[in-house]
């Protein structure tokens, strides 16, 4: 974008005031910045929008009127699989599922996903019980001493703990960014005026309503509001008639005015939760740490079901279950616990964390010795920063980055992701089941028959992204990608079925296929097994010699499960 062309834009200082006389309140939508980051070097320009403004014309020309994977990477001079995994990346954080019939990417949004890939990520700030991770994080690895003073996940584990930003950071420093580049990405959107000089823009109502990748608007009533309904320039438009295009530089004022007001409420949301809850802040109810943990009920009488609809108000789609800070225990989540349509477990350490519900996004970040457990996710996974943590999934697709001996069993329609620095990572095939796991996979559109969980994609070693320093020259060092997990290895994970009342429509196993040698070297567990229970029956022996055998098989068997640590397990689970 040229200076002229900024000054153009250039106002005053924006009103938060005049934004809230209007009754409507802007939302950032944080899954842009939290799961379309791709650190990928070609991706990212630091001249604003000079570069991609150039790049928008050649798209536009090749586009008819979505552009494919193959013109993505002609384009953008990136590999075929890159541009793919564009095209996939992009339709996992869009507002809207993309019609079945379409295929590749509108270039507007694709303009709006290039121009974020500048965005860095807010530093980790450092935990508020520092002691506690402390107690529970791992004090020693195999990997210490080995890896660059730099490494990220060594930043993670320093002496200074740092940690995840808080929801209210993140979403301040995201709406700062926009603050900021508003002016160049109303640019790329716009349009010059016929007959005029370039540096006059007009927006339409159709390019105006893109701004739904970055940004959403909810009433009083927490009800979202569609953007032409909440800008006043186009609120009044007649539906069978064009509405008429308004300046951009209009556009620009009044949304500053509103990223104000979202500023000014973020910071007093943050505020009200450090202080304790106010039922006086009514916008963008985040599910707190302790709102997650007080609901594990799983009886009979829960209905899962009447939760898993996606409800069309804000309060529901920006809301986010947070489960935050257990240690040696058992968690369990169903969908009647389960607020909004994203989970995030954060900071959980030798415990197993069931989320059995459908979801479109989840992270898990920052735990260890831990099994997590997640139903279905529509849109995508993220794992950053953890060790010795097992994963088991069915999702669209999963991102992993920065983490150490961790094993992912997982069910997944497109290739795993894996960024930053990773040691000693393991994929296997998917290993559980529950009974709504089907209901909940339909609900979400995870594919069983499609699982890519053995073609792990590794990206760089460096997350551009992130605010941290790192080492110079390394950048475009490959990460370490994932090992399969030997067959013998391989073992189902039980899931107790707390729901009850199974029904014709329950899933009564693993819904996707295992592959052979998987399969094949679960059937010798079973021989080996059933062999072994065959010789049992078959021992002559007397009865009470009988009897100190069932006493000795008893005792290895207690013994087995305090060493792993399933004793534990059980207890949690017989408490609730």
């Amino acid at each position: 974008m040229t200076e002229a062309m900024e000054g153009s834009m250039a106002t005053s200082a924006p009103s938060p005031a005049a934004a809230k006389d209007e009754g409507f309140l802007l939302h950032l939508r944080r899954e842009p910045f939290e799961y379309g980051l791709l650190p990928i070097s070609k991706l990212i320009f630091s001249d604003g929008s000079a570069t991609l403004a150039l790049l928008k014309e050649k798209l536009v020309q090749r586009s008819s009127p979505r552009i494919d994977a193959e013109a993505i990477a002609e384009t953008l001079q990136i590999s075929v699989d890159n541009a793919r995994l564009v095209v996939d990346t992009l339709t996992s954080v869009l507002p809207s599922d993309p019609r079945e019939d379409a295929s590749g990417a509108d270039v507007n949004d694709l303009i709006l996903f290039l121009y974020i890939q500048s965005y860095k990520r807010l530093v980790p700030r450092s935990h508020k019980d520092a002691v506690s991770v402390a107690d529970v994080w791992p004090s020693t690895s195999a990997f210490d001493g080995c890896l660059s003073a730099l490494s990220p996940l060594q930043l993670v584990r320093s002496n200074s703990r740092r940690f995840m930003p808080s929801q209210a950071d993140e979403e301040a420093h995201q709406l700062s960014y926009l603050q900021k580049h508003m002016a160049n990405i109303l640019a790329l959107l716009a349009e010059p005026v016929e007959g005029e000089d370039d540096e006059s823009l007009i927006l339409t109502l159709e390019r105006f309503e893109r701004l739904g990748f970055l940004i959403q608007f909810s009433g009083k009533g927490s009800e979202v509001i569609p953007l032409s309904q909440a800008a006043p320039f186009f609120a009044n438009s007649d539906p069978d008639m064009p509405a008429v295009p308004v300046s951009a530089s209009q556009v620009h004022d009044w949304l500053l005015q509103h990223i104000a007001s979202a500023l000014e409420h973020t910071a007093e949301k943050g505020s009200a939760k450090e202080n304790g809850p106010s039922p006086t802040h009514s916008f963008d109810p985040d599910v707190t740490m302790v709102d997650a943990c007080t609901s594990q009920s799983r009886g009979p009488n829960s209905s899962p079901s009447s939760a898993t609809s996606i409800q069309s108000n804000a309060a529901y789609s920006r809301s986010q279950t947070f489960v935050e800070g257990f240690s040696k225990t058992s968690v369990i989540k169903q969908s009647s616990d389960i607020k909004g349509c994203s989970v995030k477990v954060i900071n959980c350490h030798d415990s197993v964390i069931y989320i059995l519900a459908p979801l479109k996004y989840a992270t898990v970040y920052g735990c260890s010795d831990a099994t997590v457990v997640l139903g279905a996710i529509g849109k995508s996974v993220r794992v950053e920063h953890c060790e010795r943590v097992q994963v088991i999934t069915a999702a669209k697709r999963i991102c992993i980055a920065n983490c150490r001996e961790c094993v992912f069993f997982l069910g997944v329609n497109q290739r795993p992701l894996i960024l930053g620095d990773n040691h000693k990572l393991q994929v296997a095939p998917y290993n559980t089941f529950y009974s709504q796991l089907e209901e909940h996979m339909t609900q979400v559109g995870v594919d069983a028959t499609v699982n890519r969980w053995n073609e792990p994609l590794a990206l760089g070693m460096v997350d551009p992204h992130d605010s941290l320093s790192h080492p110079a020259g390394v950048s475009d060092v490959q990460a370490e990608s994932a090992t399969s997990l030997d067959p013998d290895q391989f073992t189902n994970f039980l899931i107790p079925n707390w729901i009850g009342g199974d029904s014709p429509e329950s899933t009564k196993h693993n819904p996707f296929p295992l592959p052979e040698t998987y399969l094949a070297s679960q059937s010798k567990k079973h021989l080996v097994v059933n062999d072994i229970k065959q010789e049992l029956r078959d021992v002559q022996l007397e009865e009470n010699r009988k009897r100190e055998l069932a006493c000795a098989l008893h005792v290895h068997f207690r013994d087995w499960l305090y060493a792993s640590g399933n004793i534990r397990q059980l207890y949690c689970l017989q408490g609730d």
